[in-house]
């Protein structure tokens, strides 16, 4: 429906007349009123009901009311925030990000945006990687936060290094290798690994077992767990282990102890990634507050 004949039909709502609702619209009265002949024709029947003292809405005219203003309202500011967007005006800034990661790295570079740009409302998201790379496709966040996932969207999106972290060992605090301050990766050929769906962290398990070939073995995987809790839990529960980047080691579980790697190459990437075409200027505030490691 042409947005321009609810626009005509509201205003001749609001004025009561036909004249003076052209006045009100720029155009003249016998524009006015084929436009609400087209309207009531696409609805299949009137909508006003005419007498010499002014015109009445028909009960199918209150219930266009009724319901198409919030529509049209809605409508038009989808369309104005689109507009604002492509024209890099956005004042809001959504945030994809895993918990663990947002303390050292997402936290001080928003506490940086909210200094230099009070006007940008941020709106966070504490979402799993997959769970960010479909935000991203579908438009539902400006920016990303993710580990090795973050060069897989290199195609589709900007990517970004922010940070270089090591690699850690979870483990249960009594496993025998618990007592050493770090650990090879050639250790851990008998033990079992504790997984993540692809579905919530692509490529980790690509990831573990490109490691574990550097160090001549095939890693065997007794479970996954699709939460970082549940993971550092499985580890306890099951006696395995698991490879996680170092800013997971912020959360704590008991019974966990965090050994780091001893090769000095086992490390991931941290990226932030976001949406393709012009930046408005909340992404370029995040995107500036962001470290960004040289290559």
């Amino acid at each position: 429906m042409n947005t321009d004949l609810l626009h005509s039909f509201f205003a001749v709502v609001e004025h009561g007349s036909m004249n003076r609702a052209a006045e009100r619209r720029h155009v003249s009265q016998s524009t006015l009123t084929r436009q609400m002949q087209a309207l009531e024709h696409e609805l299949g029947g009137p909508l006003f009901e005419r007498s010499p003292s002014g015109i009445a809405l028909t009960a199918a005219g209150h219930r266009l009311e009724d319901n198409m203003r919030p529509a049209l309202t809605s409508f038009e500011a989808a369309l104005d925030d689109a507009r604002r967007c492509a024209q890099g005006q956005r004042t809001t800034l959504r945030v994809g990000y895993v918990l663990s990661a947002g303390g050292e790295y997402l936290n001080p570079a928003l506490g940086a945006v909210r200094r230099s740009h009070p006007e940008i409302k941020v709106v966070l998201r504490d979402l799993s990687p997959g769970e960010q790379m479909a935000a991203l496709r579908a438009g539902r966040i400006d920016v990303a936060l993710l580990g090795h996932a973050g060069p897989l969207l290199a195609r589709e999106f900007f990517v970004r290094r922010v940070a270089t972290v090591p690699v850690m060992v979870a483990l249960p605090e009594s496993h025998p290798l618990a007592a050493q301050a770090a650990i090879a990766l050639k250790e851990l050929r008998s033990e079992h690994f504790v997984g993540v769906p692809e579905s919530d962290l692509p490529g980790h398990r690509q990831w573990i077992v490109r490691l574990a070939r550097r160090a001549g073995f095939r890693p065997r995987f007794v479970q996954e767990a699709p939460s970082l809790g549940e993971l550092l839990s499985t580890v306890v529960t099951e006696g395995a282990i698991a490879l996680l980047p170092d800013y997971s080691t912020k959360v704590r579980v008991p019974g966990v102890a965090f050994r780091p790697l001893r090769e000095p190459s086992a490390t991931m990437g941290l990226h932030v990634v976001w949406q393709r075409g012009p930046l408005a200027a909340a992404v370029k505030a995040i995107l500036s507050a962001l470290p960004a490691e040289k290559t």
